[in-house]
């Protein structure tokens, strides 16, 4: 869709038009509403003025960004949004030439901005490209962010960066009196002014400097820009953020400023749908829902693994004064608001900040409590290094409760919980298990909360693979549970969610097979191993993780180091490719791992 020729008045009805078509497609899809439709107007004043198919637009987690897919050839297709072979629910070069890049973890659009503007000033296309940044203040939170806009302020390199404030978590407007100040900042005849002040003072002696940067920095104090404009980056704002007018006018000065630019817009989460504007957290991801009503589709009875980590997690609190937790930012999603409400001063949301998180909980370790760090297995992926240099090198009892391992599915491939496995097997000190069942958790749970060295559990999103299994022992280290002994050659070793999907393969096998849930991939059970090889010589491997360097591959290890050449593994782990969005249980059919496609691959074995 062309907008560079509408006017303001058209420009208002593409925003509103843009805003029912998210809405119809999210009511019956799901996905991201509420900081989509309140960075509508944003997305559309940013393509009025500036062109996404030569400036690189970069969104910060780029769930925000529908608005940007509708306006760049992606209108017909929208229905598929996070469908499987649909369009991404975030921005994906492959996607579409007017995605800069692949954006579905927080707080990175400013170092993209800047790694941008240095190939832009090395290509000498700086008076014709310009990276445009729009990054909302919940992202503000990382530090990931304060790293870039250090350099960033440094060097000076010529960006627009649209802070979408739509919580007033950065700052409140002042009035008529803030209002004033951004117009009369954001004017040429402001710019030109100061520019020829600074080369005025730089004529003059120290004394004359002084004062000038005084009267400056009492001006910047009645704003909310100070500590943008301390490091070297020039502030407009708080501007309207529903206000095309404005915002076009705005941006276009900005263009022209040839300096690093901060626009400071308030937007309403939620704008265009009464029932979700204001709202912080309710409407930010959704399933399908009545579009009249706002009531969700009709879901699942079968309680879900975070659940079920809630109810554990809140009866060991209870009885345990030591025991506390945080968690990044996601304090719906992994379970611990009731934690938080209960327990104020023992649980925490940190906000964005995982690195944070780990290594704060393990200060914590170090008092003498019992920290338990609630994140999800993508996220953890963002504080490796705080869990090998501050928690394994210290062997510190933190918990790593791993919610989302395993495919997630609509969010797709920048939220898919398939490496934790792998990245944490390696470090020394961390101790990995897995429950199968909701009986098992409780009990996964208990050992956590009285082991003393770093450990890992990982669960998956939505409820456990529903199949009846045998009641759960108690946990011991490296100690698995035999669920079902044949004499058959075949020994399936499920890991986790894997347990219930092995039984569920077994049920369509016309032979009988032995069942393993092995609960510990590290350290592994020697002695129960060992004992299976002499009987089994094909084991079949059933876990929610990346192939290299999981569950198979710690299998394989231990039977090379034992000199055990008479066992064959096949794993049925993911493969090493980043896994699509969509339908959990579509996904999972294109990777030939549903039940009914896992017993023909036993069979032809």
């Amino acid at each position: 869709m062309n907008i560079k020729e509408k006017s303001i008045e058209e420009l208002e009805k593409v925003s509103a038009d843009i805003r029912a078509e998210i809405l119809r497609v999210v009511s019956k899809n799901g996905g991201h509403l509420s900081s989509t439709l309140g960075a509508t107007d944003l997305i559309v004043a940013m393509h009025k003025v500036f062109d996404s198919q030569k400036d690189p637009f970069i969104f910060d987690v780029s769930h925000q960004a529908y608005a940007h897919k509708l306006l760049t050839g992606r209108w017909e297709a929208f229905d598929t949004l996070r469908q499987f072979n649909g369009l991404c629910g975030y921005t994906k070069p492959s996607e579409s030439t007017d995605d800069f890049f692949v954006a579905g973890h927080s707080s990175t659009s400013i170092s993209l901005g800047v790694g941008a503007a240095k190939a832009i000033a090395l290509k000498g296309e700086q008076n014709e490209r310009i990276p445009v940044v729009m990054i909302g203040d919940g992202s503000m939170t990382a530090g990931m962010v304060y790293e870039a806009l250090n350099e960033l302020g440094d060097r000076k390199y010529p960006m627009v960066i649209i802070l979408n404030d739509n919580e007033m978590s950065i700052a409140k407007p002042i009035g008529a009196v803030s209002r004033m100040l951004s117009s009369a900042m954001a004017s040429p005849f402001y710019l030109r002014f100061k520019k020829t002040t600074e080369s005025f003072v730089e004529n003059f002696g120290e004394g004359a400097k002084y004062i000038a940067k005084r009267m400056e920095e009492s001006l910047r104090l009645i704003t909310p820009g100070l500590l943008f404009e301390e490091l070297g980056i020039d502030y407009i704002g708080p501007v309207d953020g529903h206000n095309i007018a404005q915002l076009v006018d705005i941006m276009q000065t900005a263009k022209t400023m040839q300096r690093p630019v901060i626009i400071h817009t308030q937007t309403l989460k939620g704008k265009g749908y009464e029932l979700a504007e204001g709202q912080e957290e309710k409407w930010h991801g959704v399933g399908p829902f009545d579009l009249d009503n706002g009531n969700s589709a009709k879901k699942s009875s079968a309680k879900s693994a975070t659940q079920i980590y809630t109810e554990a997690l809140m009866h060991l609190a209870k009885e345990n004064e030591k025991i506390v937790g945080a968690t990044a930012a996601m304090p719906s999603g992994t379970g611990l608001t009731e934690l938080i409400e209960a327990f104020p001063n023992r649980f925490w949301d940190v906000a964005i900040a995982e690195q944070h998180a780990v290594t704060s909980m393990a200060a914590m370790a170090q008092e003498g409590f019992k920290p338990f760090c609630t994140i999800y297995s993508t996220f953890l992926q963002r504080g490796y290094d705080q869990i090998i240099h501050d928690t394994c090198l210290m062997d510190l009892p933190v918990v790593f409760a791993l919610d989302r391992a395993g495919i997630v599915g609509e969010d797709g491939e920048t939220h898919q919980g398939v490496f934790d496995i792998s990245f944490l097997r390696a470090i020394p000190n961390m101790t990995l298990f897995a429950p199968r069942d909701e009986k098992s958790f409780h009990q996964a749970m208990a050992f956590a909360a009285s082991y003393e060295h770093p450990c890992s559990l990982r669960y998956p999103r939505g409820a456990f693979t529903q199949t009846d299994l045998p009641e759960p022992v108690p946990f011991e280290l490296a100690k698995s549970q035999l669920l079902v002994s044949n004499d058959s050659e075949i020994l399936f070793i499920g890991y986790g969610n894997g347990v219930g999907r092995a039984y569920e393969t077994a049920e369509l096998l016309e032979e009988k097979v032995s069942i393993l849930d092995l609960r510990f991939v590290k350290p592994l059970d020697e002695v129960m191993l060992k004992e299976m090889a002499k009987k089994h010589k094909k084991w079949f491997v059933f876990s929610d993780s990346a192939k290299m360097g999981g569950v198979a591959s710690a299998l394989l290890e231990f039977l090379a180091q034992e000199k055990i050449l008479d066992v064959k593994v096949v794993s049925f782990e993911y493969s090493d490719a980043f896994i699509t969005h969509g339908n959990t249980k579509l996904v999972e059919e294109s990777l030939e791992l549903l039940p009914a496609q896992l017993a023909k691959r036993v069979a032809y074995e």
